[in-house]
């Protein structure tokens, strides 16, 4: 394959031009209502949520108070929102759009809030409602940030505020913004270019999902338990080869080196692994390893001591992934987590930079053929994988809709994310940068 169509072409990084507000937006007024935010989840549902809250804040002509992270989600993370964004910044550069303060004023923080869980997906009329409880109330607190605002028809504005809150606001903190552009110099510094591999290979995601392909009884049940003794999860009884037929699955090590060889990398790729601890060690990447020799981890890349201040903080190092994955070369997920759909949407808004997603749903049917004999690895196998990812590339594209048939709310589930592709609204061609 040539090496255009493997690697793409360069791009350049900043704030899109579409991100800009028309004219008919108004600067942000000053106001006594206050909205607080509590953000649940990892880092990229924390992100995305707090994006949301910004242009809820808006919509509520409210001052939005800086929001609290979760510190009590599977990972534990201390981090306050200081520790991983650059909090002045924040503040600076959305005072045109919404009123940001780093607390509640004195005297405010003692008085009755409103405590509201906002429905998810809610349209910018929902929130328009919810703004007659300031009638009653001064502080109206948020318990919940994820996926509170609709993908869909909404006001250009408040669609573009979305993006300059998360593509811009929302920049790393100085020590994280830092080592992660250091440890993207070293890696170009080795080859030149290099594919961010988000592998989702963590106990944590495969006790979630219930995949236990390739893993021994012992392992399979050591991950039953965790999810059952994990209470936030719901669903405890999983048939992991129905998820794995319906490609619910991440891609395992050994599916992702087949993978990226039939696509035509060579071996001699430099590969950056972003993700935590893999699930079985260095013995479960042996087969991509073998495929792959060059595997880089931000353990290898960086030195202990850069490393110290971060590795208690799994929201902070995964904003090292993060800042790696959004300038790599080509990013590849394993699976379509929360950060596969935000760099996915990052690399189309500064240029619909080569994100390939799998076909994992197509691709378990190739692979079990594989294991079968039916075909092997070679010229033939490699036409069937690339002509089922020609369209699979991070080109532009509107937004998928929601699944044909499904009705109510729950449509709303099968759209795809705005985050994820934040076209049209905040990419605009060369003809229209308005």
């Amino acid at each position: 394959m040539k090496d255009q169509q493997l690697w793409g072409t360069p791009f350049s990084f900043g704030l899109h031009p579409c991100v800009k507000s028309t004219s008919k937006y108004k600067a942000a007024q000053e106001t006594d209502r206050y909205l607080t935010v509590r953000s649940n989840g990892g880092l990229n549902q924390m992100r995305t949520g707090i994006s949301d809250m910004v242009a809820v804040a808006r919509i509520m002509n409210a001052t939005l108070i800086i929001p609290q992270l979760d510190r009590r989600s599977f990972w534990k993370d201390s981090s306050s929102f200081a520790d991983i964004f650059d909090e002045a910044h924040f503040i600076k550069s959305l005072e045109g759009d919404v009123r940001v303060m780093k607390e509640l004023p004195v005297g405010i923080e003692s008085i009755p809030h409103a405590r509201r869980h906002f429905g998810s997906w809610s349209s910018m009329g929902y929130y328009e409602e919810m703004s007659h409880l300031f009638k009653d109330y001064q502080v109206i607190h948020a318990p919940k940030s994820d996926s509170r605002l609709a993908n869909n028809d909404l006001p250009l504005d408040i669609q573009r505020l979305r993006c300059r809150a998360l593509y811009h606001a929302l920049r790393f903190s100085p020590p994280i913004e830092s080592l992660g552009k250091k440890l993207v110099e070293r890696l170009r510094s080795r080859n030149g270019q290099y594919i961010a591999l988000h592998l989702r290979y963590e106990k944590d995601m495969l006790s979630f999902t219930g995949c236990t392909y390739g893993l021994t009884k012992a392992e399979s049940d050591e991950l039953r338990i965790m999810r059952e003794r994990v209470s936030h999860w719901k669903v405890k009884k999983i048939n992991s080869t129905e998820q794995r037929n319906e490609g619910s699955c991440p891609l395992t090590p050994k599916e992702v080196g087949i993978f990226l060889r039939t696509l035509g990398y060579p071996s001699s790729t430099l590969i950056y692994i972003a993700a935590g601890e893999i699930y079985g060690g260095s013995a479960r990447l042996l087969e991509l390893a073998s495929r792959f020799p060059n595997l880089i981890f931000k353990e290898t890349l960086a030195s202990t001591e850069e490393l110290e201040g971060f590795m208690d903080h799994a929201s902070q190092t995964a904003a090292l992934d993060y800042i790696i994955s959004v300038q790599s070369d080509v990013f590849v997920p394993s699976y379509s987590g929360n950060m596969a759909r935000a760099v996915e949407g990052h690399r189309r808004f500064l240029g619909h930079r080569r994100t390939i997603s799998p076909d994992r749903r197509r691709l378990v049917e190739v692979f079990d053929k594989l294991e079968r004999g039916e075909i092997s690895e070679g010229s033939s196998l490699s036409r069937i994988v690339r002509k089922m990812h020609e369209n699979r590339q991070g080109a532009k594209r509107k937004r998928r809709t929601a699944t044909p048939g499904v009705k109510g709310r729950a449509r709303f589930r099968t759209e795809e994310s705005f985050y994820e592709n934040p076209y049209p609204e905040c990419i605009c061609s060369t003809k229209s940068q308005s």
